[in-house]
């Protein structure tokens, strides 16, 4: 079948890629593993691998065995967050510079039987509640198999006063001075932004490394923007509404572009009161409801015309204080209908 091209694309930004890298591995001081799971939280996996290796992390991490597989890179060292089950040990055969971050005793017996002798990492619970074994397990486990990394994970340290950051860091103080044979990893983007007493001998940046802002004293610089095209510009009557439920009435005659991208590509509904577009230096009101794949713009008054791009403002700390909507979400709702073009 015949190639046709695409209405959407991301643009993304190797530079600020990089440069964001810099950042948060100059401010850890450890070697970094930068988590690209969810396709390196939308952008492409494989890219974002391509564009930070020459940069010198010191691997990857992923979430899952299939994300491992479909980054075709058996020569990376690579995290699995998800930890190990047996049906995966196909895969983990076939990547033997992986290791499995385990998390359950389960998880550990598996591993102890499918690759004796082979590293590991070991999660452990801190304070989140979520993926780790108890910190008092952790000997039984180290008699048990070789351990390269112990992992905790941070709950809270997106908000700077929140005390159970603090008390995560004691209980990982613990675990680290009594398994000093062994490499720690405790913080995320936002533990990183806490200081070097959260760095230890690794950290695993991951928002902020695609320009979104976890913690108050972050800098990153905006690496995700959306375009789309112009499918059509009409002329609404002043009075007249647009789109779904006619949220939005028109005061004047207005010139009104409907755009090719809707919430089928991750464009949330509930940013519609606080999204705009830009054509150049212009700033564009977006109006009226998000639909599956159309969202409607005011460009009265611009030279604009059909099969036009307009970009969205996409600034993932904007856009997520305004429309309540976590950045994270921002980035990895972007869909596979876009064109995914680098630059810089």
């Amino acid at each position: 079948m015949p190639a046709a091209p695409t209405p959407l694309r991301l643009r993304l930004n190797a530079s600020a890629l990089a440069a964001n890298f810099r950042d948060l591995a100059g401010r850890a001081g450890v070697p970094a593993y930068p988590a690209v799971k969810a396709d390196a939280y939308g952008l492409g996996a494989r890219e974002v691998v391509k564009r930070l290796e020459p940069l010198g992390p010191a691997g990857f991490a992923v979430a899952t065995w299939p994300e491992a597989l479909a980054l075709e890179r058996p020569d990376l060292e690579l995290l699995i967050l998800h930890g190990f089950t047996a049906d995966s040990a196909e895969a983990a055969a076939a990547l033997p510079k992986a290791r499995p971050v385990l998390a359950t005793p389960a998880q550990i017996a598996a591993w102890a039987a499918a690759f004796p002798g082979r590293e590991a990492d070991l999660m452990v619970e801190t304070g989140m509640n979520r993926l780790g074994i108890d910190p008092a397990d952790v000997g039984a486990t180290l008699a048990a198999m070789p351990i390269r990394i112990i992992h905790s994970h941070l709950a809270c340290a997106d908000e700077p006063a929140h005390p159970l950051t603090l008390k995560q860091l004691e209980v990982f103080r613990a675990v680290a001075a009594a398994t000093p044979a062994q490499g720690h990893a405790l913080a995320n983007t936002a533990g990183i932004h806490w200081g070097r007493e959260f760095s230890f001998s690794a950290v695993r940046p991951g928002l902020g490394l695609y320009g979104g802002k976890a913690h108050p004293s972050a800098t990153s610089q905006q690496v995700v923007t959306p375009e789309a095209r112009i499918l059509q510009i009409r002329t609404v009557p002043a009075g007249q509404g647009v789109g779904y439920g006619a949220t939005w009435t028109a005061p004047i005659d207005s010139r009104i572009a409907i755009m090719n991208i809707g919430y089928a590509d991750g464009i949330p509904r509930r940013t519609a009161p606080h999204l705009s577009l830009q054509a150049g230096t212009t700033t564009i009101p977006a109006v009226g409801i998000i639909s599956m794949d159309m969202i409607a713009a005011d460009v009265s008054g611009l030279d604009i015309a059909e099969g036009d791009w307009l970009s969205l403002n996409w600034h993932l700390p904007t856009l997520g204080a305004a429309s309540g909507i976590s950045q994270y979400e921002l980035l990895v709702r972007l869909g596979h209908r876009f064109e995914r073009v680098w630059e810089g």
